[in-house]
Formats: structure tokens, sequence, C-alpha cells
């Protein structure tokens, strides 16, 4: 066949054009079309010249449906019958930042009086002044203190800023790991105790970095008899310390913070992971388990936590992590590292296994409104396929 003899495809704008149902679609794991709306240029040759570029009419790929959820959604009666449904409307993550932020206001609350004695058994020794550096107070003397200089309210001195910190602070913490797990799976999508570890360390970063500022006024507030509100706080360490003040201790803190939720979390999800099935949905074996994995992680960064209080503390004499350990144990011995432990592990029980058992509890209950939202969808479609 000669050239000039050759076929010539040419290309026309249909204006409404529209896909029918029996074309073909290319679609990726999430049931969304590759493609909704495409344009493209080709060469078209013909005689005597190379061809020129032409715009091709409008391509529609086969739009699917977002989701069959769509199409054969719970109606209103039906959500009404099964409530439980009506939760798999609300976006995962908005589901477990806002369970973190109600289940840490509530624990801090309940255990702000016990919080507000280690902080004065850990930093008095500071405060106090030189001259009483070396003599330490013990947990019923901090009791009978509190009670007698500032009464039953005492006992609550600083938790408001603690909860407005802790809000975000276990949102965030709760959140972020669950993002953390995600980017450290392997290959075969398992993750591995490191990452495990690597994730509740990376999370415990982000919240405190997030929220440091909020934990350094509430330690102000709790053991500085001169200050009344946070605001009054924060006004005098901008006017004599400046803006760094609000970032004292932040080394320590970090390195404090990351061992402790590496070690509470990963210890709860290998000891949940290790119950049999039927004891896994049981919300009494989240509460002894996050007992468990609290006490642990505890005991084994408590020193850590002692040394970052004493260094948020306004003048206080160490320069360095190391130096303060060294300080530390100069003045009071081993113990000093852990002043103010067992208020403390009083209070991170109960505290940490509120915030872990009410999380797994979340997640659980995504998990059963998805089911159930499932089920209705799939009752939905096989009525219609029956009409």
């Amino acid at each position: 066949m000669r050239e000039e003899e050759r076929a010539i495809l040419s290309f026309q704008k249909l204006p409404n054009l529209k896909t029918s149902h029996s074309s073909l679609s290319e679609t990726t794991h999430h049931r969304k079309p590759l493609w909704r709306n495409a344009q493209f240029s080709c060469r078209a040759r013909s005689a005597g010249n190379n061809g020129s570029f032409v715009n091709f009419a409008s391509v529609s790929m086969a739009e699917t449906k977002e989701d069959e959820r769509n199409e054969f959604a719970p109606s209103l009666a039906q959500l009404m019958k099964h409530p439980l449904a009506i939760l798999a409307y609300v976006p995962r993550d908005a589901a477990i930042f806002t369970a973190g932020a109600v289940a840490g206001a509530a624990a801090k609350t309940v255990t702000a009086p016990l919080d507000r004695i280690k902080l004065l058994m850990q930093t008095h020794g500071v405060w106090a002044g030189q001259e009483s550096a070396k003599k330490a107070i013990g947990f019923i003397e901090a009791i009978v203190m509190i009670g007698k200089e500032e009464g039953i309210k005492g006992y609550w001195k600083g938790n408001l800023p603690q909860v407005i910190r802790i809000i975000p602070y276990s949102a965030f913490q709760l959140l972020a790991y669950e993002t953390y797990k995600k980017l450290f799976r392997g290959k075969d999508a398992e993750l591995s105790v490191i990452g495990r570890l690597a994730a509740g360390a990376c999370a415990g970063m982000t919240s405190t970095f997030v929220t440091y500022p909020l934990d350094v006024l509430r330690l102000r507030l709790a053991v500085d008899p001169g200050f009344r509100t946070m605001s009054e706080v924060a006004l005098t360490m901008l006017r004599e310390e400046g803006v760094a003040s609000f970032y004292y201790g932040l080394g320590p803190s970090l390195l404090s913070i990351a061992p402790y939720i590496a070690v509470n979390f990963c210890i709860f999800d290998l000891v949940k992971k290790s119950l049999p099935e039927k004891y896994q949905q049981k919300t009494q074996s989240s509460l002894l388990t996050a007992v468990v994995s609290a006490a642990v992680a505890t005991l084994t960064c408590y020193p850590l936590d002692t040394v970052r209080r004493q260094m948020q503390m306004k003048g206080n004499p160490y320069k360095s992590v190391l130096d303060a350990f060294r300080g530390i144990m100069q003045r009071d011995g081993i113990i000093g590292l852990y002043r103010g432990f067992v208020p403390n592990a009083l209070k991170n029980l109960p505290n940490s296994s509120i915030r872990l058992t009410a999380f797994d509890f979340v997640k659980r209950l995504i998990a059963a409104s998805e089911k159930e939202f499932q089920r209705i969808v799939e009752e939905n479609r096989h009525k219609q396929s029956i009409i």
C-alpha cells in the first residue's frame, strides 16, 4: 500500500461521553480508578508531512464507586438498631487521638496527688536551698507537708497544666506509636522486637518534644510555693530566664522518655500477643498486661526521670546529664536516683494501665465497628441481588 493510501486515524471530541458498564477499568488496590479523566496527544502521520499533535477526546476511565459501602451503606434505621456501626464513620486516627486524650486526662487527674508528692521528693534538695541539699524528704513527710501548708487543694496543685499537657501528649503519643509501627515494619509486614522498641522510642520523643514547655510549667507550679497560676509562672520564666528556660532538661527528658515508652509499649504488645486468642479480647487481660509493662519500664528508667526533673529546676548546678548523675550520686548515693520511686510507681501503674487499656479497648472497638458495618453492607447487597 502506498503511503498516501494509508488509513488516517482521526480523533473527535465527544461531549458528555460516559463509560458503559461493560467497559474495562484499571483500578488500584483501594478500588479507585487510576485515572478519572485524561487528555493526551498523538502524532498522526499523513501524506506529505511528518504529522501533527492533536488533542484526543476526553478519556474517562470507568469510575468505580468509592466503595460498595456507599451503595449499600446502612440506613438511618439500621444505624439506630446497630449503633456500633456508627463508629465506622469516624476516621481511625481521630478515634485513637480522642481516646488517648480523654484517657490521659482522666488518668492524670486521678493520680495527681501521688505525682505532686513524687515531684517534691525528687526536687526537695534543689529548691529548698544548698543548706538542706542533703536532707531528703520522705513519702509520709511530703504528704503531711502539703496538707499542712496548702490544704487538700495542694495535692492537685499543678494539675491543670498537667491535664492541658497530657491531652495532646497522650493523644500524640498513642497516635504516633501506631504510625511509627507502620514505618518500622519489615518487608514481610511483620514488626520485630527492635521495630517495636524503635516505634515506642520515637513516639515518646515526638510527644515529649511537642508538649515539653507545658511539662516545665507544671513542674515549677507544683514545687515552687511562690507561684499561684500557670500564667504567672510563664511570665516570670520569660522575664527572668528567657525562652530557653521552657526547654531546660529537654535532653535528659528525651533520653528518659524514649526507653520508658519503648519498653512499656513493647512489653505490652508482646505479652498481649503471646496470650491465647480468647484472652486477647478481654479488658482484664489488657489491664494486667499494662500493669506488668508499666512496672518493668518504671523500674528500668526511673533514674533518668530524677535527673531530668532536677535539671528542669531554676538554678540547678548541673551542666549535663552525666554531671547530674555524678552530683546526685555524690550527695545521696544510688538511692538518690530512686527518690520518689514509691509514689511514682503507685502513680504510674494505674496511670499507664488506664491509658494503655483504653487505647487497646478503642482499637478493638474500631475493629468491631468495621465488622458490624461490613455485615450490614453484605446484608443490604444480598437483599438488592434478590430484588
